[in-house]
């Protein structure tokens, strides 16, 4: 027996027979989902293997116990939800597993394929609503210039460092300006993602 088959019979027993893991739902481990991947973050940050590796492990506990739940309730099973990655990760990649060549811009590749696939007509569709709003501007900011979207945004260099300092700088900034770095930000986030819909209008 496999490790990773183990681990699915171990996933199968607890359910049926631990009190504590039968009464949980996809809704209740949420935040055991976002803790441990918090925790895999800082494993690879300032970690060690070993830490990595049980902070992985972890994490992969998380994915076989959602689709346990899933399975007991007759929607789909860990069988499934690995024939769908690896079935994706193949059609997105044909120069890996067809005979196209390599894309110059690997990333805008893979985007465009998402976006045929899905049937998007937005660079923000599918953009998690639940990232903080660090993430999530990154990702409106991507999605937006691989979608072509028209819009001025600034381009001008920086270095990983600088841009940590300068972050820091106006968050210290605004707190002694007694305004919430967080909201504001939202509130900005906001008006990008309007602006975004406004572009992707004119280019109908």
């Amino acid at each position: 027996m496999s490790e990773l088959e183990r681990l699915r019979q171990i996933m199968v027993d607890l359910r049926d027979r631990c009190p504590w893991d039968a009464e949980q739902t996809h809704a209740s481990l949420l935040n055991h989902l976002v803790e441990e991947t918090a925790e895999v973050v800082d494993a690879v940050e300032t970690g060690t293997d070993d830490d990595l590796r049980e902070e992985l492990g972890d994490l992969l506990l998380q994915v076989y116990f959602h689709a346990r739940i899933a399975e007991q309730e007759g929607r789909f099973s860990l069988e499934d939800v690995a024939r769908g990655i690896s079935d994706k990760l193949v059609r997105r990649h044909p120069h890996v597993f067809a005979d196209e060549d390599v894309p110059d811009d690997m990333w805008q590749s893979w985007e465009e394929r998402k976006r045929a696939e899905k049937g998007r007509t937005s660079a923000l569709e599918g953009i998690a609503g639940s990232l903080n709003v660090v993430p999530r501007t990154q990702k409106v900011i991507s999605r937006s210039r691989s979608h072509q979207v028209p819009l001025e945004l600034p381009t001008e260099p920086i270095d990983e460092a600088s841009f940590g300092d300068e972050l820091l700088a106006l968050i210290a900034r605004a707190q002694a300006s007694g305004i919430d770095a967080d909201a504001a930000a939202r509130s900005a986030l906001r008006r990008l993602e309007a602006d975004v819909v406004a572009a992707e209008e004119t280019q109908r």
